[in-house]
Formats: structure tokens, C-alpha cells, sequence
């Protein structure tokens, strides 16, 4: 369907996740006037500057980018107008727009929020919905208001969480979903067919905060299967960890088993461990580990890790408590 209403986009996002929207864009039959990003930033050990993956893929296909530090100040508000875009598309852009933006183009700011608003306003709610155990996430679009994902929303989609779904592969689902969706909801809004539906102004969920990695510090006196989500939820990033003999131990996948605990045991107590098996008391249940890492190490399977590190059953994980 040719556009007739939307013609000029300028699109605004920063990380992969924002990646296949602008991919979507460019194959379309909207135009991208131009892309605004986050500056880029030091990466790794030599700490050189590394471009976000949207400017990347943006350059690649020949579009303007400009990388504001704050774009609100006044020189960046003024060249936003002068382009005067029809629509803006903005995921996951990294900075809060001021109302200027906001009612810069013709059709406003359009934004792809990776949950089913009004759940999970905030910078991290696919590794959230993981986190909390949830059975279903989506994706939605929505109007951009002054407030922080409270926009009226125009088209949503759900999508249900596998049993293993971690925060990566639930952020790879939802990426490709929010690609599509965008392409339909300018679609809708270009044939005049698009319906605004207010949100309620309160969230029936805490606010999705951006992580920590200080939040992947394992409490074992949490029931099992809370950790097991909170070790899907933030794999890859920031990773959940305990400590073993002293040193930082990751774990990136493990299962919930059922069954009679150990009465005699403590949380944090590996109650079972064969060669193929680690088993670990937690507050309510046993949490079997399948993946680790230990620090300074690659990742490895539990059998790996125990012939290098020979678990004894008793033996604690976490900090030592002074």
C-alpha cells in the first residue's frame, strides 16, 4: 500500500533492539529523512569509541544520523522543526523527549514499547516480564505523551513466553514483532483508520526500571523457582551471579526441582552433586544449576564445572557472612 497521509519519518533509537524497526522503515515505502541516536561511547578494554547499532545500520543505508547529547537543547529542537516530518517513530531511544518534539511532526511521535501497556512502563520491561515469572509479553504501539509510556495506544500484539525463555531470547522475539507493527500502525494512520485507546493512568505493574548489575546478586533464601526466573530474565545482561569459595560465580541456566526439600539444609547449601549434577538449597525448593561461569573462565556445562571445581555437599554458595 502506497502511503499517502505519512510520507517523511525521522526515526529515534539507540540499541539493537531498535534495529529491525529502522530496518523495516527503510524497506518501506515511508521515507527516513533522518535518524537521531545516542552519542557514541567507550567499549572494551582500549575503550574506543564504538558507534550505536542504529547509527550503524543507518549509515549503511546512506540516512543522515545525528547524535545529540540532550536533545533538548535549543539547536537540536530547531533542526527536528525544520524538518517538519510527518511522523516521528521513536524506540527505545535512551533520552525523554521534550513537548517540543512531541508535537513536531504531524502525526506525533509514534513508539514501539516492548510490552502489552499499560504493564511494564520503563527502560527494561522484556527482562522484567521474565524476571516475574509473567506467561505472556508483547509488544505496543502508542501516541507519545508528556508522561513516561502513558501515550494512547494504537495496535498491540502478544507473545507468549516459552518455559526457558530468557531475556535475550524474549528480546530477539519481541524486536521482530515491533518491527511489523510499526509498519502497520503507519499504515493505519496514513489511511485515517488508526484508533488512539487512552491507557488507565495506573500501571497494574511496578515500573520496569532499567537493571543493575548489583540486582543479579542471588538471594538463596528467595524460593527456587524466583531465581531460576531471575537467572533467565537477565540473560545475557546484566547476568545473575552468586559467590563460590570467595570468587564471583555466574550462573546463566538452571531448573527448579520438584520434590521434598532438604529440612536439614540452609539456603545456598549444594545438597546434591554427582558428576552431572548441581543441586542447591534455596528458601522454598532445590534449584538444579545446568550453566555457569566461573570468574575469570568461559562459560561451561555443570559437568565441566565440577571437574575443575569439585563441589562437596554442604558446601555454601554465596557471600561469606562476617
Amino acid at each position: 500500500m502506497k502511503p499517502e497521509m505519512i510520507q517523511n519519518v525521522v526515526f529515534m533509537g539507540t540499541p539493537d533492539f531498535a534495529v529491525g524497526t529502522l530496518r523495516a522503515l527503510i524497506q518501506s515505502d515511508y521515507q527516513v529523512k533522518a535518524v537521531f541516536c545516542q552519542p557514541d561511547k567507550p567499549k572494551g578494554r582500549g575503550k574506543s569509541l564504538a558507534m550505536p547499532p542504529v547509527k550503524e545500520e543507518a549509515l549503511r543505508a546512506g540516512i543522515p544520523v545525528y547524535q545529540p547529547g540532550k536533545i533538548r537543547e535549543e539547536e537540536w529542537l530547531l533542526k527536528i522543526e525544520e524538518m517538519k516530518p510527518d511522523a516521528i517513530v521513536v524506540v527505545a531511544f535512551g533520552q525523554i523527549l521534550p513537548e517540543r518534539v512531541l508535537k513536531a511532526a504531524k502525526y506525533g511521535c509514534i513508539n514501539v514499547h516492548a510490552s502489552l501497556l499499560p504493564k511494564y512502563r520503563g527502560a527494561a520491561p522484556i527482562q522484567w516480564a521474565v524476571i516475574n515469572g509473567e506467561k505472556v509479553s508483547g509488544v505496543t504501539t502508542m501516541r507519545m505523551d508528556a508522561g513516561l509510556d502513558t501515550g494512547d495506544m494504537i495496535l498491540w500484539e502478544e507473545v507468549p513466553l516459552e518455559e526457558e525463555e530468557t531475556g535475550g531470547s524474549l528480546f530477539d522475539k519481541l524486536s521482530g514483532v515491533g518491527a511489523k507493527l510499526l509498519i502497520r500502525t503507519l499504515d493505519e494512520i496514513s489511511a485515517g483508520k488508526a484508533v488512539y485507546h487512552p491507557q488507565p493512568k495506573e500501571s497494574p505493574t511496578a515500573y520496569a526500571a532499567m537493571l543493575t548489575k548489583k540486582q543479579g546478586e542471588i538471594s538463596w533464601e528467595q524460593p527456587a523457582k524466583k531465581i531460576e526466573c531471575l537467572i533467565r530474565g537477565l540473560n545475557p545482561w546484566p547476568s545473575a551471579y552468586t559467590h563460590y569459595r570467595g570468587k564471583m560465580l555466574k550462573i546463566w541456566r538452571a531448573n527448579t526441582l520438584q520434590g521434598q526439600p532438604d529440612q536439614k539444609a540452609e539456603p545456598g547449601q549444594a545438597v546434591q552433586v554427582t558428576k552431572h549434577s548441581l543441586e542447591i538449597q534455596t528458601g522454598d525448593g532445590i534449584l538444579s544449576v545446568k550453566e555457569l561461569q566461573p570468574e575469570g573462565k568461559k562459560r561451561m556445562g555443570v559437568d565441566e564445572f565440577l571437574r575443575g571445581y569439585p563441589v562437596e555437599t554442604g558446601e555454601r554458595f554465596g557471600r561469606v557472612k562476617e
